[in-house]
Protein backbone atom coordinates (compact mmCIF):
# COMPACT_ATOMS: atom_id res chain seq x y z
CA UNK A 1 0.00 0.00 0.00
CA UNK A 2 2.60 2.23 0.67
CA UNK A 3 4.43 1.54 -2.30
CA UNK A 4 0.82 2.05 -4.22
CA UNK A 5 0.54 5.28 -2.72
CA UNK A 6 3.99 6.63 -3.48
CA UNK A 7 3.79 6.15 -7.20
CA UNK A 8 -0.08 7.78 -7.10
CA UNK A 9 1.74 11.05 -5.43
CA UNK A 10 4.71 10.84 -8.05
CA UNK A 11 1.94 10.64 -11.21
CA UNK A 12 -1.00 12.18 -9.84
CA UNK A 13 0.75 15.22 -7.72
CA UNK A 14 3.72 15.90 -9.74
CA UNK A 15 3.60 14.31 -13.27
CA UNK A 16 0.07 14.59 -14.30
CA UNK A 17 -1.70 17.12 -11.92
CA UNK A 18 -5.28 17.90 -12.62
CA UNK A 19 -6.05 18.07 -14.99
CA UNK A 20 -3.90 16.34 -17.47
CA UNK A 21 -4.45 12.94 -16.19
CA UNK A 22 -7.87 13.33 -17.84
CA UNK A 23 -6.05 14.84 -20.92
CA UNK A 24 -3.13 12.23 -21.64
CA UNK A 25 -4.65 8.69 -20.38
CA UNK A 26 -2.55 9.13 -17.34
CA UNK A 27 -4.93 7.87 -14.92
CA UNK A 28 -5.42 4.78 -17.32
CA UNK A 29 -1.40 4.32 -17.28
CA UNK A 30 -1.72 4.41 -13.57
CA UNK A 31 -4.50 1.48 -13.00
CA UNK A 32 -2.67 -0.46 -15.87
CA UNK A 33 0.63 -0.17 -13.79
CA UNK A 34 -0.92 -0.81 -10.36
CA UNK A 35 -2.93 -3.76 -11.80
CA UNK A 36 -0.48 -5.90 -13.21
CA UNK A 37 2.05 -4.86 -10.05
CA UNK A 38 -0.83 -6.48 -7.64
CA UNK A 39 -1.61 -8.94 -10.22
CA UNK A 40 2.33 -10.33 -10.72
CA UNK A 41 3.03 -11.26 -7.31
CA UNK A 42 0.04 -13.61 -6.52
CA UNK A 43 -0.33 -15.35 -9.96
CA UNK A 44 3.96 -15.87 -10.09
CA UNK A 45 3.60 -17.52 -6.46
CA UNK A 46 0.03 -19.42 -7.84
CA UNK A 47 2.95 -20.31 -10.90
CA UNK A 48 6.03 -21.25 -7.99
CA UNK A 49 4.07 -22.58 -5.04
CA UNK A 50 4.96 -26.73 -4.34
CA UNK A 51 4.79 -27.64 -0.51
CA UNK A 52 7.26 -29.72 -0.93
CA UNK A 53 9.92 -27.03 -1.42
CA UNK A 54 12.88 -26.39 0.79
CA UNK A 55 12.72 -23.10 3.23
CA UNK A 56 15.96 -22.18 0.95
CA UNK A 57 14.08 -22.71 -2.25
CA UNK A 58 11.07 -20.52 -0.88
CA UNK A 59 13.33 -17.84 -0.07
CA UNK A 60 14.39 -18.00 -3.87
CA UNK A 61 11.12 -17.84 -4.76
CA UNK A 62 9.95 -15.11 -2.60
CA UNK A 63 12.87 -12.96 -4.07
CA UNK A 64 12.01 -13.83 -7.62
CA UNK A 65 8.75 -12.62 -7.09
CA UNK A 66 10.05 -9.20 -5.22
CA UNK A 67 12.47 -8.62 -8.18
CA UNK A 68 9.81 -9.56 -10.65
CA UNK A 69 7.20 -7.37 -9.63
CA UNK A 70 9.69 -4.08 -8.99
CA UNK A 71 11.21 -4.35 -13.07
CA UNK A 72 7.72 -4.41 -13.76
CA UNK A 73 6.83 -1.73 -11.49
CA UNK A 74 9.64 0.03 -12.68
CA UNK A 75 9.09 -0.74 -16.57
CA UNK A 76 5.55 0.84 -16.17
CA UNK A 77 7.03 4.16 -14.37
CA UNK A 78 9.23 4.66 -17.20
CA UNK A 79 6.11 4.33 -19.48
CA UNK A 80 3.97 7.06 -17.59
CA UNK A 81 7.04 9.16 -17.24
CA UNK A 82 7.61 8.98 -21.27
CA UNK A 83 3.90 9.97 -21.31
CA UNK A 84 3.71 12.57 -18.89
CA UNK A 85 2.91 16.45 -20.25
CA UNK A 86 5.98 18.82 -20.33
CA UNK A 87 4.81 21.98 -21.48
CA UNK A 88 1.51 23.48 -22.49
CA UNK A 89 2.68 25.65 -25.61
CA UNK A 90 0.82 28.60 -26.60
CA UNK A 91 1.11 28.30 -30.42
CA UNK A 92 -0.57 31.42 -32.21
CA UNK A 93 -4.39 30.75 -31.40
CA UNK A 94 -4.37 27.65 -29.35
CA UNK A 95 -2.24 26.39 -26.25
CA UNK A 96 -0.81 22.50 -27.29
CA UNK A 97 0.14 20.29 -24.78
CA UNK A 98 3.01 18.61 -24.77
CA UNK A 99 4.23 15.13 -24.04
CA UNK A 100 8.22 13.99 -22.82
CA UNK A 101 7.56 11.38 -26.07
CA UNK A 102 6.64 14.24 -28.56
CA UNK A 103 10.33 15.85 -28.44
CA UNK A 104 13.28 14.48 -29.70
CA UNK A 105 15.60 14.11 -26.92
CA UNK A 106 18.61 14.32 -29.94
CA UNK A 107 17.10 18.16 -30.42
CA UNK A 108 17.19 19.58 -27.28
CA UNK A 109 20.48 21.51 -27.64
CA UNK A 110 18.62 23.68 -30.32
CA UNK A 111 16.67 25.16 -27.80
CA UNK A 112 17.48 28.70 -27.31
CA UNK A 113 19.07 30.04 -23.78
CA UNK A 114 16.28 30.89 -21.52
CA UNK A 115 14.40 27.63 -22.21
CA UNK A 116 14.51 25.09 -19.15
CA UNK A 117 14.39 21.65 -20.99
CA UNK A 118 11.43 19.67 -19.92
CA UNK A 119 11.52 18.27 -16.25
CA UNK A 120 9.69 16.00 -13.86
CA UNK A 121 8.10 18.80 -12.03
CA UNK A 122 4.60 19.05 -14.32
CA UNK A 123 3.82 20.72 -17.56
CA UNK A 124 4.65 24.78 -17.67
CA UNK A 125 4.30 27.12 -19.83
CA UNK A 126 6.05 27.61 -23.25
CA UNK A 127 6.32 30.24 -25.84
CA UNK A 128 7.05 28.68 -29.52
CA UNK A 129 7.74 30.89 -32.41
CA UNK A 130 5.65 30.16 -35.57
CA UNK A 131 7.08 30.36 -39.03
CA UNK A 132 5.66 33.33 -41.07
CA UNK A 133 4.66 32.90 -44.74
CA UNK A 134 8.06 34.98 -46.00
CA UNK A 135 10.19 33.41 -43.93
CA UNK A 136 12.56 30.70 -45.96
CA UNK A 137 11.41 27.42 -44.21
CA UNK A 138 7.76 28.04 -43.88
CA UNK A 139 6.76 25.67 -46.12
CA UNK A 140 9.38 22.80 -45.03
CA UNK A 141 7.85 23.71 -41.18
CA UNK A 142 4.17 23.57 -42.88
CA UNK A 143 5.11 19.81 -43.88
CA UNK A 144 6.49 18.98 -40.99
CA UNK A 145 3.19 19.88 -38.91
CA UNK A 146 1.27 18.22 -41.49
CA UNK A 147 2.80 14.89 -40.36
CA UNK A 148 2.29 15.58 -36.49
CA UNK A 149 5.81 17.34 -35.76
CA UNK A 150 3.99 20.56 -34.74
CA UNK A 151 6.11 23.36 -33.79
CA UNK A 152 5.44 23.42 -29.86
CA UNK A 153 7.33 19.60 -30.48
CA UNK A 154 10.70 21.46 -32.09
CA UNK A 155 12.80 22.93 -29.77
CA UNK A 156 14.15 25.21 -31.72
CA UNK A 157 11.05 26.83 -32.23
CA UNK A 158 10.53 27.31 -28.03
CA UNK A 159 10.91 30.81 -26.55
CA UNK A 160 10.49 31.73 -23.61
CA UNK A 161 6.51 32.64 -22.59
CA UNK A 162 7.11 35.88 -20.83
CA UNK A 163 8.54 37.16 -24.33
CA UNK A 164 5.10 35.98 -26.23
CA UNK A 165 2.37 37.52 -23.36
CA UNK A 166 1.82 40.10 -25.34
CA UNK A 167 0.91 37.75 -28.59
CA UNK A 168 -1.42 35.55 -26.08
CA UNK A 169 -3.35 38.83 -25.06
CA UNK A 170 -3.89 39.93 -28.45
CA UNK A 171 -5.30 36.31 -29.46
CA UNK A 172 -7.51 35.99 -26.29
CA UNK A 173 -10.83 35.13 -26.63
CA UNK A 174 -13.66 36.66 -24.61
CA UNK A 175 -15.17 34.47 -22.17
CA UNK A 176 -18.94 35.66 -23.37
CA UNK A 177 -18.32 33.52 -26.76
CA UNK A 178 -16.87 30.76 -24.92
CA UNK A 179 -20.35 30.43 -22.50
CA UNK A 180 -22.57 30.88 -25.73
CA UNK A 181 -20.43 27.93 -27.38
CA UNK A 182 -21.34 25.85 -23.60
CA UNK A 183 -24.26 26.88 -22.76
CA UNK A 184 -25.01 23.92 -20.66
CA UNK A 185 -21.63 23.30 -18.91
CA UNK A 186 -21.10 26.74 -17.09
CA UNK A 187 -20.59 25.85 -13.77
CA UNK A 188 -17.83 24.63 -14.46
CA UNK A 189 -16.38 28.01 -15.58
CA UNK A 190 -18.33 29.86 -12.63
CA UNK A 191 -16.29 27.27 -10.67
CA UNK A 192 -13.29 28.21 -11.49
CA UNK A 193 -13.72 31.99 -11.59
CA UNK A 194 -14.74 32.12 -8.34
CA UNK A 195 -11.89 29.67 -7.45
CA UNK A 196 -9.49 32.34 -8.72
CA UNK A 197 -11.58 35.48 -7.68
CA UNK A 198 -12.10 36.92 -11.04
CA UNK A 199 -14.56 38.24 -13.18
CA UNK A 200 -15.49 37.76 -16.89
CA UNK A 201 -13.49 41.12 -18.06
CA UNK A 202 -10.32 39.57 -15.92
CA UNK A 203 -10.19 36.81 -18.40
CA UNK A 204 -10.13 35.44 -21.53
CA UNK A 205 -9.29 32.13 -23.15
CA UNK A 206 -7.59 29.99 -25.83
CA UNK A 207 -8.40 26.42 -26.88
CA UNK A 208 -5.97 23.89 -25.78
CA UNK A 209 -5.50 20.70 -27.95
CA UNK A 210 -3.92 17.47 -27.61
CA UNK A 211 -3.49 15.39 -31.23
CA UNK A 212 -6.63 14.36 -31.72
CA UNK A 213 -8.17 15.92 -27.91
CA UNK A 214 -9.50 19.38 -29.19
CA UNK A 215 -12.32 20.21 -26.50
CA UNK A 216 -10.42 21.45 -23.65
CA UNK A 217 -10.19 25.54 -23.21
CA UNK A 218 -7.20 27.17 -20.79
CA UNK A 219 -8.28 30.06 -19.11
CA UNK A 220 -6.21 33.20 -18.82
CA UNK A 221 -5.16 35.87 -16.58
CA UNK A 222 -5.46 39.36 -18.84
CA UNK A 223 -3.61 40.73 -15.97
CA UNK A 224 -0.65 38.85 -16.93
CA UNK A 225 -1.33 36.04 -19.67
CA UNK A 226 -0.58 33.24 -17.29
CA UNK A 227 -3.79 30.49 -17.53
CA UNK A 228 -5.08 29.45 -13.71
CA UNK A 229 -7.34 27.06 -15.35
CA UNK A 230 -8.12 24.40 -17.84
CA UNK A 231 -11.67 23.66 -18.00
CA UNK A 232 -13.07 20.36 -20.40
CA UNK A 233 -14.98 22.53 -22.91
CA UNK A 234 -15.28 23.46 -26.70
CA UNK A 235 -13.66 26.62 -27.27
CA UNK A 236 -13.70 26.67 -31.41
Amino acid sequence: MLVAASVAWLVFGVWYPTPFHELTGGRTLFLILMAVDVVCGPVLTLVLFDPAKSRFKWRLDLALIVFTQLTALAYGLNQVAAARPVFVAFEGDRFRLVQALDIDESRLQEAPSGVDSPGFRGPRVLGVQLSRSTDPDYLSSLQLSLQGLHPAFRPARWRPYEQQASAVQLALQPLALLRQKNPTHLAELEAALAEAGLKDEDVGYLPLVREEITDWVALIRRSDSQPFAYLHLDGW
